[in-house]
Protein backbone atom coordinates (compact mmCIF):
# COMPACT_ATOMS: atom_id res chain seq x y z
CA UNK A 1 0.00 0.00 0.00
CA UNK A 2 2.96 1.90 0.22
CA UNK A 3 3.66 5.36 2.79
CA UNK A 4 0.79 6.43 4.33
CA UNK A 5 2.46 9.83 5.25
CA UNK A 6 2.88 10.52 1.43
CA UNK A 7 -0.72 10.64 0.92
CA UNK A 8 -3.58 9.20 3.65
CA UNK A 9 -5.07 6.33 3.06
CA UNK A 10 -8.70 7.95 3.40
CA UNK A 11 -10.00 11.22 3.91
CA UNK A 12 -9.93 11.67 7.64
CA UNK A 13 -7.71 14.78 7.23
CA UNK A 14 -9.09 16.16 4.65
CA UNK A 15 -10.14 19.85 5.03
CA UNK A 16 -11.97 22.89 2.52
CA UNK A 17 -11.05 25.93 3.83
CA UNK A 18 -13.23 29.15 3.33
CA UNK A 19 -12.37 29.38 0.07
CA UNK A 20 -13.58 25.84 -0.68
CA UNK A 21 -9.49 24.48 -1.38
CA UNK A 22 -9.59 20.86 -0.65
CA UNK A 23 -6.27 19.58 0.94
CA UNK A 24 -4.90 17.85 3.65
CA UNK A 25 -5.46 20.10 7.25
CA UNK A 26 -1.76 19.84 7.82
CA UNK A 27 -1.11 21.84 4.39
CA UNK A 28 -3.86 24.19 5.43
CA UNK A 29 -1.97 25.07 8.77
CA UNK A 30 1.38 25.44 6.78
CA UNK A 31 0.18 28.39 5.39
CA UNK A 32 0.38 30.69 8.26
CA UNK A 33 4.06 30.43 8.39
CA UNK A 34 4.33 31.35 4.91
CA UNK A 35 1.69 35.08 5.53
CA UNK A 36 3.18 38.41 4.71
CA UNK A 37 5.05 39.81 7.73
CA UNK A 38 8.30 42.36 7.88
CA UNK A 39 9.98 40.38 10.56
CA UNK A 40 12.90 42.71 12.47
CA UNK A 41 14.73 40.27 13.35
CA UNK A 42 17.44 42.16 15.34
CA UNK A 43 18.41 46.12 15.53
CA UNK A 44 18.61 46.99 11.98
CA UNK A 45 18.07 43.68 10.56
CA UNK A 46 14.82 42.91 8.67
CA UNK A 47 13.01 39.75 6.95
CA UNK A 48 10.04 40.16 4.42
CA UNK A 49 8.48 36.70 4.60
CA UNK A 50 5.01 36.18 2.17
CA UNK A 51 6.03 38.91 -0.22
CA UNK A 52 6.42 36.04 -3.04
CA UNK A 53 8.22 32.85 -2.82
CA UNK A 54 11.42 34.16 -1.42
CA UNK A 55 11.88 36.38 1.66
CA UNK A 56 13.67 39.50 1.02
CA UNK A 57 16.09 40.63 3.63
CA UNK A 58 17.40 43.54 4.29
CA UNK A 59 20.28 44.84 6.91
CA UNK A 60 21.72 47.66 7.76
CA UNK A 61 25.20 48.94 7.93
CA UNK A 62 27.16 51.91 8.61
CA UNK A 63 27.02 53.39 4.68
CA UNK A 64 23.71 51.97 4.38
CA UNK A 65 21.27 48.96 3.89
CA UNK A 66 22.10 45.83 2.19
CA UNK A 67 19.10 44.25 0.18
CA UNK A 68 19.43 40.51 0.20
CA UNK A 69 17.54 39.44 -2.78
CA UNK A 70 15.38 40.49 -4.80
CA UNK A 71 12.57 37.95 -5.91
CA UNK A 72 10.68 37.00 -9.25
CA UNK A 73 9.81 40.52 -10.57
CA UNK A 74 10.54 44.06 -10.33
CA UNK A 75 6.91 44.61 -8.98
CA UNK A 76 7.29 42.20 -6.51
CA UNK A 77 11.03 43.94 -5.16
CA UNK A 78 8.74 47.67 -5.43
CA UNK A 79 6.26 46.26 -2.72
CA UNK A 80 9.29 45.00 -0.44
CA UNK A 81 10.81 48.56 -0.75
CA UNK A 82 7.63 50.14 0.48
CA UNK A 83 7.58 47.39 3.51
CA UNK A 84 11.23 48.41 3.96
CA UNK A 85 10.49 52.38 4.19
CA UNK A 86 7.93 52.20 7.39
CA UNK A 87 10.33 50.59 9.16
CA UNK A 88 14.00 51.93 7.81
CA UNK A 89 14.73 55.28 5.99
CA UNK A 90 18.64 54.63 5.10
CA UNK A 91 19.35 54.08 1.41
CA UNK A 92 20.28 50.54 -0.09
CA UNK A 93 23.70 50.98 -1.07
CA UNK A 94 24.60 46.89 -1.88
CA UNK A 95 22.39 44.20 -3.18
CA UNK A 96 23.22 40.55 -2.42
CA UNK A 97 21.95 37.58 -4.16
CA UNK A 98 22.06 34.06 -2.60
CA UNK A 99 21.40 32.29 -5.44
CA UNK A 100 20.09 32.39 -9.01
CA UNK A 101 16.31 31.84 -8.55
CA UNK A 102 15.48 35.22 -6.77
CA UNK A 103 17.06 37.66 -8.90
CA UNK A 104 14.92 39.25 -11.18
CA UNK A 105 13.11 42.12 -9.05
CA UNK A 106 16.93 44.20 -9.10
CA UNK A 107 16.56 47.53 -10.90
CA UNK A 108 13.42 48.25 -9.04
CA UNK A 109 16.13 48.99 -6.11
CA UNK A 110 19.37 50.16 -9.05
CA UNK A 111 16.69 52.54 -10.43
CA UNK A 112 15.18 54.60 -7.10
CA UNK A 113 18.71 53.56 -4.83
CA UNK A 114 22.32 54.62 -4.76
CA UNK A 115 23.39 50.93 -5.18
CA UNK A 116 27.16 51.02 -5.68
CA UNK A 117 27.94 47.15 -5.74
CA UNK A 118 25.99 43.91 -6.94
CA UNK A 119 27.45 40.80 -5.11
CA UNK A 120 26.55 37.37 -6.75
CA UNK A 121 27.99 34.07 -7.32
CA UNK A 122 30.00 33.65 -11.14
CA UNK A 123 27.62 31.12 -12.45
CA UNK A 124 24.27 32.43 -11.76
CA UNK A 125 24.54 34.08 -15.46
CA UNK A 126 24.84 30.83 -16.59
CA UNK A 127 22.28 29.20 -14.60
CA UNK A 128 19.79 31.91 -15.16
CA UNK A 129 19.97 31.47 -19.40
CA UNK A 130 20.44 27.58 -18.79
CA UNK A 131 16.07 27.56 -17.65
CA UNK A 132 15.17 29.73 -20.17
CA UNK A 133 17.14 28.52 -23.68
CA UNK A 134 17.28 24.65 -24.64
CA UNK A 135 15.66 23.15 -21.61
CA UNK A 136 12.74 25.72 -21.82
CA UNK A 137 9.35 23.72 -22.38
CA UNK A 138 10.09 21.34 -20.23
CA UNK A 139 11.65 23.64 -17.28
CA UNK A 140 8.52 25.97 -17.84
CA UNK A 141 6.18 22.74 -17.66
CA UNK A 142 7.58 21.71 -14.75
CA UNK A 143 7.41 25.06 -12.92
CA UNK A 144 3.46 25.44 -14.23
CA UNK A 145 2.38 21.27 -12.47
CA UNK A 146 4.62 21.70 -9.34
CA UNK A 147 3.86 25.57 -8.23
CA UNK A 148 0.16 24.77 -9.35
CA UNK A 149 0.19 28.24 -11.72
CA UNK A 150 -2.99 26.73 -13.76
CA UNK A 151 -4.87 25.92 -10.56
CA UNK A 152 -7.88 28.19 -9.82
CA UNK A 153 -7.91 30.38 -6.86
CA UNK A 154 -11.25 29.40 -4.95
CA UNK A 155 -12.90 25.47 -5.24
CA UNK A 156 -11.74 22.63 -4.31
CA UNK A 157 -8.88 22.33 -6.55
CA UNK A 158 -7.96 25.97 -5.28
CA UNK A 159 -3.93 26.67 -4.74
CA UNK A 160 -3.39 26.21 -1.49
CA UNK A 161 0.56 27.16 -0.97
CA UNK A 162 3.56 26.03 -2.59
CA UNK A 163 5.31 24.40 0.33
CA UNK A 164 7.71 27.78 0.18
CA UNK A 165 5.92 30.80 0.13
CA UNK A 166 1.93 31.15 -0.82
CA UNK A 167 2.37 31.51 -4.47
CA UNK A 168 4.99 31.25 -7.34
CA UNK A 169 4.54 34.78 -8.92
CA UNK A 170 1.82 36.49 -6.86
CA UNK A 171 -0.90 37.45 -8.66
CA UNK A 172 -1.09 41.15 -6.81
CA UNK A 173 2.56 41.23 -8.57
CA UNK A 174 1.45 41.12 -12.72
CA UNK A 175 2.93 41.32 -15.00
CA UNK A 176 5.52 40.30 -13.19
CA UNK A 177 8.17 42.41 -14.92
CA UNK A 178 11.82 40.56 -15.29
CA UNK A 179 14.38 43.49 -13.52
CA UNK A 180 17.60 41.25 -13.41
CA UNK A 181 20.87 43.28 -13.00
CA UNK A 182 23.99 41.04 -13.18
CA UNK A 183 26.57 41.48 -10.54
CA UNK A 184 28.99 43.46 -10.92
CA UNK A 185 31.27 41.98 -7.92
CA UNK A 186 31.67 38.18 -8.15
CA UNK A 187 32.30 36.64 -4.44
CA UNK A 188 36.30 35.56 -4.33
CA UNK A 189 35.66 31.62 -3.13
CA UNK A 190 35.02 31.21 0.58
CA UNK A 191 36.33 35.11 1.80
CA UNK A 192 35.34 37.71 3.59
CA UNK A 193 34.60 41.17 2.10
CA UNK A 194 33.17 44.33 3.20
CA UNK A 195 29.66 45.12 2.14
CA UNK A 196 28.15 48.81 2.94
CA UNK A 197 30.56 49.33 6.14
CA UNK A 198 30.52 45.82 7.39
CA UNK A 199 32.18 42.12 7.15
CA UNK A 200 30.21 39.74 5.49
CA UNK A 201 31.62 35.96 5.17
CA UNK A 202 30.99 33.92 2.48
CA UNK A 203 30.48 30.72 1.97
CA UNK A 204 29.35 28.87 -1.20
CA UNK A 205 26.93 25.96 -0.08
CA UNK A 206 25.22 24.15 -3.01
CA UNK A 207 21.70 23.62 -2.60
CA UNK A 208 18.70 23.72 -4.82
CA UNK A 209 21.29 25.48 -6.88
CA UNK A 210 24.89 25.16 -7.38
CA UNK A 211 25.11 28.85 -7.00
CA UNK A 212 24.02 29.03 -3.66
CA UNK A 213 26.04 30.77 -1.01
CA UNK A 214 25.88 31.00 2.95
CA UNK A 215 26.78 35.03 4.44
CA UNK A 216 27.71 35.37 7.86
CA UNK A 217 27.59 38.84 9.62
CA UNK A 218 29.97 38.22 12.51
CA UNK A 219 29.24 41.36 13.95
CA UNK A 220 25.46 41.09 14.20
CA UNK A 221 25.41 37.58 14.63
CA UNK A 222 22.80 36.94 11.76
CA UNK A 223 23.31 33.80 9.12
CA UNK A 224 21.47 34.14 5.93
CA UNK A 225 21.22 31.23 3.44
CA UNK A 226 19.28 29.01 1.29
CA UNK A 227 19.70 25.51 3.20
CA UNK A 228 17.64 25.33 5.91
CA UNK A 229 13.93 25.97 4.88
CA UNK A 230 10.16 25.55 6.00
CA UNK A 231 9.79 21.79 5.01
CA UNK A 232 12.05 18.96 4.41
CA UNK A 233 14.64 20.14 1.85
CA UNK A 234 13.56 19.05 -2.18
CA UNK A 235 16.83 16.77 -2.82
CA UNK A 236 14.54 15.88 -5.88
CA UNK A 237 12.34 18.72 -7.74
CA UNK A 238 8.92 16.83 -9.13
CA UNK A 239 9.18 19.78 -11.78
CA UNK A 240 12.70 18.27 -12.76
CA UNK A 241 15.76 19.81 -12.03
CA UNK A 242 20.10 18.67 -12.31
CA UNK A 243 20.75 16.63 -9.01
CA UNK A 244 21.25 18.07 -5.83
CA UNK A 245 23.69 16.21 -4.15
CA UNK A 246 23.15 15.62 -0.48
CA UNK A 247 26.49 15.31 0.86
CA UNK A 248 27.27 19.03 -0.28
CA UNK A 249 23.85 19.63 1.32
CA UNK A 250 25.41 18.67 4.48
CA UNK A 251 28.58 20.26 4.60
CA UNK A 252 26.58 23.72 3.56
CA UNK A 253 24.51 22.30 6.98
CA UNK A 254 27.29 21.81 9.06
CA UNK A 255 28.84 25.09 8.40
CA UNK A 256 25.95 27.08 9.44
CA UNK A 257 25.77 25.12 12.36
CA UNK A 258 29.44 26.08 13.23
CA UNK A 259 28.33 29.62 13.33
CA UNK A 260 26.55 29.27 16.21
CA UNK A 261 24.10 32.35 15.22
CA UNK A 262 21.30 33.81 17.37
CA UNK A 263 19.58 34.53 14.47
CA UNK A 264 18.95 32.71 11.11
CA UNK A 265 17.50 34.01 7.76
CA UNK A 266 16.68 31.39 5.27
CA UNK A 267 15.78 32.40 1.50
CA UNK A 268 11.87 31.05 2.55
CA UNK A 269 10.08 30.79 5.76
CA UNK A 270 10.08 32.54 9.18
CA UNK A 271 13.87 33.83 10.68
CA UNK A 272 14.83 32.04 13.47
CA UNK A 273 16.50 33.31 16.78
CA UNK A 274 17.86 31.59 19.96
CA UNK A 275 21.35 30.22 19.50
CA UNK A 276 20.40 27.39 21.27
CA UNK A 277 17.10 26.27 19.51
CA UNK A 278 18.89 27.11 16.28
CA UNK A 279 21.60 24.64 17.14
CA UNK A 280 19.23 22.21 17.59
CA UNK A 281 16.58 22.77 15.13
CA UNK A 282 18.57 22.86 12.33
CA UNK A 283 21.04 19.46 13.65
CA UNK A 284 17.62 17.83 13.16
CA UNK A 285 17.14 19.34 9.46
CA UNK A 286 21.12 18.29 8.69
CA UNK A 287 20.13 14.90 10.32
CA UNK A 288 17.19 13.85 7.89
CA UNK A 289 19.16 14.58 5.23
CA UNK A 290 22.47 12.04 5.88
CA UNK A 291 18.87 9.18 7.33
CA UNK A 292 17.96 9.56 3.50
CA UNK A 293 21.14 9.61 2.14
CA UNK A 294 22.54 6.60 4.41
CA UNK A 295 19.70 4.16 4.10
CA UNK A 296 19.77 4.69 0.38
CA UNK A 297 23.16 3.72 0.27
CA UNK A 298 22.27 1.05 2.56
CA UNK A 299 19.32 -0.27 0.24
CA UNK A 300 20.99 -0.09 -2.89
CA UNK A 301 24.03 -1.84 -1.44
CA UNK A 302 21.63 -4.79 -0.57
CA UNK A 303 19.93 -4.74 -4.23
CA UNK A 304 17.01 -2.80 -3.72
CA UNK A 305 15.26 -1.12 -6.82
CA UNK A 306 14.13 2.79 -6.85
CA UNK A 307 10.73 1.06 -6.01
CA UNK A 308 11.83 -0.85 -3.30
CA UNK A 309 13.50 2.38 -1.61
CA UNK A 310 10.52 4.19 -2.11
CA UNK A 311 8.76 1.75 -0.08
CA UNK A 312 11.31 0.45 2.82
CA UNK A 313 12.84 4.15 3.34
CA UNK A 314 11.02 6.75 5.28
CA UNK A 315 12.02 9.16 7.62
CA UNK A 316 11.36 8.36 11.65
CA UNK A 317 8.30 9.99 13.13
CA UNK A 318 10.43 12.36 15.44
CA UNK A 319 10.89 14.48 12.48
CA UNK A 320 7.15 15.18 11.83
CA UNK A 321 7.28 16.84 15.49
CA UNK A 322 8.92 20.09 13.58
CA UNK A 323 7.49 22.05 10.90
CA UNK A 324 11.43 22.29 9.20
CA UNK A 325 11.56 18.65 8.30
CA UNK A 326 8.01 18.17 7.87
CA UNK A 327 7.11 16.97 4.09
CA UNK A 328 4.96 19.99 3.29
CA UNK A 329 7.31 20.51 -0.23
CA UNK A 330 8.57 16.96 -1.47
CA UNK A 331 8.74 13.82 -0.26
CA UNK A 332 10.82 11.23 1.67
CA UNK A 333 10.04 8.61 -0.82
CA UNK A 334 11.14 10.81 -3.86
CA UNK A 335 13.99 12.10 -2.59
CA UNK A 336 15.96 8.63 -1.96
CA UNK A 337 14.78 7.54 -5.64
CA UNK A 338 16.73 10.52 -7.05
CA UNK A 339 19.88 9.87 -4.33
CA UNK A 340 19.97 6.34 -6.12
CA UNK A 341 19.69 7.87 -9.23
CA UNK A 342 22.45 10.81 -8.82
CA UNK A 343 24.77 7.88 -7.45
CA UNK A 344 23.75 5.25 -9.95
CA UNK A 345 22.11 6.50 -13.00
CA UNK A 346 18.67 5.78 -14.36
CA UNK A 347 18.77 1.59 -13.80
CA UNK A 348 18.42 0.27 -10.99
CA UNK A 349 18.70 -3.55 -11.61
CA UNK A 350 15.06 -4.09 -12.68
CA UNK A 351 15.79 -6.39 -16.09
CA UNK A 352 12.17 -4.11 -16.96
CA UNK A 353 14.36 -0.91 -16.65
CA UNK A 354 17.31 -2.01 -19.23
CA UNK A 355 14.33 -3.08 -22.18
CA UNK A 356 11.52 -1.62 -21.55
CA UNK A 357 8.80 -1.35 -24.14
CA UNK A 358 7.39 1.68 -25.72
CA UNK A 359 4.97 3.21 -23.32
CA UNK A 360 1.50 2.77 -25.75
CA UNK A 361 2.77 -1.15 -26.27
CA UNK A 362 3.44 -2.09 -22.77
CA UNK A 363 0.16 -0.22 -22.27
CA UNK A 364 -2.29 -2.82 -24.79
CA UNK A 365 -0.30 -5.60 -23.99
CA UNK A 366 -0.41 -5.40 -19.90
CA UNK A 367 -4.35 -4.52 -20.52
CA UNK A 368 -4.46 -7.42 -22.92
CA UNK A 369 -3.08 -9.76 -20.30
CA UNK A 370 -5.60 -8.32 -17.44
CA UNK A 371 -8.75 -9.94 -19.65
CA UNK A 372 -8.98 -6.21 -21.80
CA UNK A 373 -10.36 -3.11 -20.90
CA UNK A 374 -13.66 -3.32 -19.92
CA UNK A 375 -11.72 -5.51 -17.07
CA UNK A 376 -9.31 -2.94 -16.32
CA UNK A 377 -11.83 -0.43 -15.94
CA UNK A 378 -14.00 -2.60 -13.30
CA UNK A 379 -10.49 -3.13 -11.56
CA UNK A 380 -9.44 0.51 -11.45
CA UNK A 381 -13.05 1.32 -10.25
CA UNK A 382 -13.02 -0.97 -7.66
CA UNK A 383 -9.56 0.65 -6.01
CA UNK A 384 -10.81 3.41 -6.22
CA UNK A 385 -13.66 3.19 -4.28
CA UNK A 386 -13.57 -0.37 -2.49
CA UNK A 387 -13.27 -0.61 0.85
CA UNK A 388 -9.12 -0.69 0.24
CA UNK A 389 -9.21 2.13 -1.53
CA UNK A 390 -5.89 1.01 -3.39
CA UNK A 391 -5.03 4.85 -5.07
CA UNK A 392 -1.35 3.37 -6.18
CA UNK A 393 -3.22 0.60 -7.36
CA UNK A 394 -5.57 2.34 -9.45
CA UNK A 395 -3.07 4.86 -10.87
CA UNK A 396 -1.01 2.08 -12.38
CA UNK A 397 -4.41 0.85 -13.82
CA UNK A 398 -5.75 3.89 -14.89
CA UNK A 399 -2.45 5.51 -16.49
CA UNK A 400 -2.45 1.75 -18.46
CA UNK A 401 -5.39 2.70 -19.54
CA UNK A 402 -4.86 6.62 -20.79
CA UNK A 403 -1.63 5.55 -22.93
CA UNK A 404 -3.99 2.64 -24.49
CA UNK A 405 -4.28 3.47 -28.19
CA UNK A 406 -8.15 2.81 -27.80
CA UNK A 407 -8.00 5.72 -24.30
CA UNK A 408 -11.50 6.94 -23.85
CA UNK A 409 -12.79 10.55 -21.75
CA UNK A 410 -13.73 8.20 -18.91
CA UNK A 411 -10.55 6.60 -18.84
CA UNK A 412 -8.74 9.51 -18.64
CA UNK A 413 -11.87 10.80 -15.54
CA UNK A 414 -10.97 7.99 -13.77
CA UNK A 415 -6.64 9.22 -13.61
CA UNK A 416 -7.96 12.35 -13.04
CA UNK A 417 -10.10 11.26 -10.04
CA UNK A 418 -6.88 8.99 -8.83
CA UNK A 419 -4.45 11.82 -8.73
CA UNK A 420 -7.13 14.37 -7.28
CA UNK A 421 -7.92 12.11 -4.32
CA UNK A 422 -3.98 11.98 -3.96
CA UNK A 423 -3.68 15.65 -4.14
CA UNK A 424 -6.43 15.80 -1.53
CA UNK A 425 -4.87 13.46 1.09
CA UNK A 426 -1.02 14.43 0.70
CA UNK A 427 0.72 16.67 3.05
CA UNK A 428 3.59 17.92 0.12
CA UNK A 429 2.54 21.44 -1.71
CA UNK A 430 4.45 19.83 -4.57
CA UNK A 431 2.49 16.64 -5.19
CA UNK A 432 -1.22 18.47 -4.43
CA UNK A 433 -0.09 20.35 -7.14
CA UNK A 434 1.37 18.40 -10.07
CA UNK A 435 -1.67 15.98 -9.26
CA UNK A 436 -4.22 18.60 -9.49
CA UNK A 437 -2.72 20.40 -12.92
CA UNK A 438 -2.22 16.61 -14.34
CA UNK A 439 -6.25 15.84 -13.58
CA UNK A 440 -7.37 19.32 -14.79
CA UNK A 441 -5.02 18.58 -17.68
CA UNK A 442 -6.65 15.23 -18.55
CA UNK A 443 -10.15 16.68 -17.87
CA UNK A 444 -9.71 18.86 -20.89
CA UNK A 445 -9.68 22.33 -18.10
CA UNK A 446 -6.18 23.22 -18.40
CA UNK A 447 -4.64 23.04 -22.07
CA UNK A 448 -1.21 21.15 -21.33
CA UNK A 449 -0.52 20.65 -24.77
CA UNK A 450 0.81 23.73 -25.66
CA UNK A 451 3.65 23.31 -23.11
CA UNK A 452 5.13 20.44 -25.29
CA UNK A 453 6.72 22.67 -27.61
CA UNK A 454 9.40 25.43 -27.68
CA UNK A 455 7.38 29.04 -27.52
CA UNK A 456 10.55 31.41 -27.66
CA UNK A 457 8.41 35.17 -26.04
CA UNK A 458 9.80 38.17 -26.76
CA UNK A 459 10.42 38.95 -22.89
CA UNK A 460 12.81 35.26 -22.88
CA UNK A 461 14.44 35.69 -25.97
CA UNK A 462 15.46 40.11 -25.73
CA UNK A 463 18.32 39.41 -23.82
CA UNK A 464 20.02 36.28 -25.51
CA UNK A 465 23.25 37.24 -27.41
CA UNK A 466 23.19 35.93 -31.60
CA UNK A 467 25.05 33.34 -29.89
CA UNK A 468 22.35 32.04 -28.28
CA UNK A 469 19.70 33.06 -30.24
CA UNK A 470 20.90 30.87 -32.96
CA UNK A 471 22.42 27.87 -31.27
CA UNK A 472 19.56 27.05 -29.08
CA UNK A 473 17.73 25.93 -32.57
CA UNK A 474 19.92 22.60 -32.41
CA UNK A 475 17.75 21.26 -29.96
CA UNK A 476 14.38 21.61 -32.21
CA UNK A 477 15.86 19.67 -35.00
CA UNK A 478 13.96 16.74 -36.58
CA UNK A 479 16.82 13.87 -37.53
CA UNK A 480 15.28 12.76 -40.32
CA UNK A 481 14.50 15.23 -42.13
CA UNK A 482 18.20 15.77 -42.32
CA UNK A 483 19.92 12.79 -43.88
CA UNK A 484 22.22 13.26 -46.73
CA UNK A 485 22.55 16.79 -45.57
CA UNK A 486 25.80 18.45 -44.93
CA UNK A 487 26.39 22.63 -44.61
CA UNK A 488 27.64 24.95 -42.90
CA UNK A 489 25.14 27.94 -42.29
CA UNK A 490 26.52 31.34 -41.65
CA UNK A 491 24.20 33.21 -39.74
CA UNK A 492 24.86 37.39 -39.41
CA UNK A 493 22.72 39.13 -37.56
CA UNK A 494 23.20 43.18 -37.45
CA UNK A 495 26.63 42.45 -38.41
CA UNK A 496 27.61 40.18 -35.71
CA UNK A 497 28.12 36.47 -36.32
CA UNK A 498 27.65 32.97 -35.57
CA UNK A 499 26.56 29.72 -37.21
CA UNK A 500 25.33 25.93 -37.50
CA UNK A 501 26.43 23.57 -39.49
CA UNK A 502 24.07 20.50 -40.39
CA UNK A 503 25.39 17.73 -41.02
CA UNK A 504 25.17 13.79 -39.31
CA UNK A 505 21.44 14.42 -38.37
CA UNK A 506 22.52 17.08 -36.28
CA UNK A 507 23.03 21.21 -36.02
CA UNK A 508 26.24 22.00 -35.03
CA UNK A 509 27.02 25.34 -33.67
CA UNK A 510 30.07 26.96 -34.98
CA UNK A 511 31.46 31.05 -35.07
CA UNK A 512 30.01 31.34 -38.36
CA UNK A 513 32.91 31.30 -40.13
CA UNK A 514 33.90 29.81 -43.44
CA UNK A 515 30.30 28.87 -43.76
CA UNK A 516 29.07 27.37 -47.39
CA UNK A 517 26.08 29.82 -47.29
CA UNK A 518 25.28 33.46 -45.05
CA UNK A 519 22.09 33.63 -43.79
CA UNK A 520 21.89 38.23 -43.52
CA UNK A 521 18.78 39.43 -41.37
CA UNK A 522 18.81 41.96 -38.76
CA UNK A 523 18.44 40.66 -35.19
CA UNK A 524 14.55 42.11 -35.18
CA UNK A 525 13.68 40.09 -37.74
CA UNK A 526 15.49 37.03 -36.46
CA UNK A 527 13.68 37.17 -33.47
CA UNK A 528 10.02 37.61 -35.40
CA UNK A 529 11.07 34.31 -36.65
CA UNK A 530 11.89 32.73 -33.01
CA UNK A 531 8.60 34.31 -31.67
CA UNK A 532 6.43 32.75 -34.38
CA UNK A 533 5.22 36.11 -36.31
CA UNK A 534 7.21 35.94 -38.95
CA UNK A 535 8.11 32.92 -41.03
CA UNK A 536 11.57 32.11 -43.01
CA UNK A 537 9.66 32.11 -46.78
CA UNK A 538 8.10 35.16 -45.87
CA UNK A 539 11.04 36.59 -44.66
CA UNK A 540 12.35 35.67 -47.63
CA UNK A 541 10.40 37.09 -50.37
CA UNK A 542 9.84 40.35 -48.68
CA UNK A 543 13.91 40.65 -48.34
CA UNK A 544 14.06 41.04 -44.55
CA UNK A 545 16.31 37.88 -44.87
CA UNK A 546 18.64 37.33 -47.87
CA UNK A 547 21.01 33.74 -48.36
CA UNK A 548 23.88 34.37 -50.15
CA UNK A 549 25.56 30.60 -51.54
CA UNK A 550 23.90 27.30 -51.49
CA UNK A 551 20.15 28.30 -51.26
CA UNK A 552 18.46 25.43 -51.63
CA UNK A 553 20.24 23.41 -48.95
CA UNK A 554 20.01 25.33 -46.98
CA UNK A 555 16.22 25.97 -47.19
CA UNK A 556 16.09 22.41 -47.02
CA UNK A 557 18.37 22.14 -43.80
CA UNK A 558 16.43 24.78 -42.07
CA UNK A 559 13.15 23.13 -42.64
CA UNK A 560 14.48 20.27 -40.05
CA UNK A 561 13.79 23.04 -37.23
CA UNK A 562 10.71 22.02 -35.52
CA UNK A 563 9.08 25.32 -35.16
CA UNK A 564 6.64 27.24 -37.25
CA UNK A 565 9.32 30.03 -39.00
CA UNK A 566 11.28 27.51 -41.01
CA UNK A 567 8.41 24.48 -41.66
Amino acid sequence: MGHSRTFAVDNSDVVSDGQGRTAHRSLHEHSSRLLPKMYEVADGVWCLVGNGLSNQTFIRGPEGVIAIDTGESVEEMQSALQQLRTVCQEPIVAVVYTHFHYVNGTTAITETEPVKAIWGHERIEHNLERSATEIAPAYTRGLIEQFGIYLPDDGPDGLVNVGLGLAYRMAHHAPSTPGHVTATQHFPGDSSVTVAGLEMEVTHAPSDADDSVTLWFPELSVAVHNLVWPALFNIFAIRGEEYRNPQLLVQGIDHLRSLKADYLIATHGPPMQGAQDIYRRVTAYRDSIQFLWDQTVRWTNKGATGPELAYRIQLPPMYDEDWLTKQHYGLAEHHVRQIRSGLFGFFDGDPVGVFPLDTEEEAERMISAMGGIEQVRRLCAEALEGSENDLRWAISLASRLTNHSQASEDDRTLLADALRKVGQRTTSSNLRNWCLTRALTLEGRIDGARLNNHRFSRRQIEGWSVETAVSVLRVLIDPATLAGIDIHLTVELDGERTGLHFRNHIACPTDGEGGDTILIATRAIWDEMLTGALDLQSALNNGDVSLEGDKITAIEALKAIDHPAFR
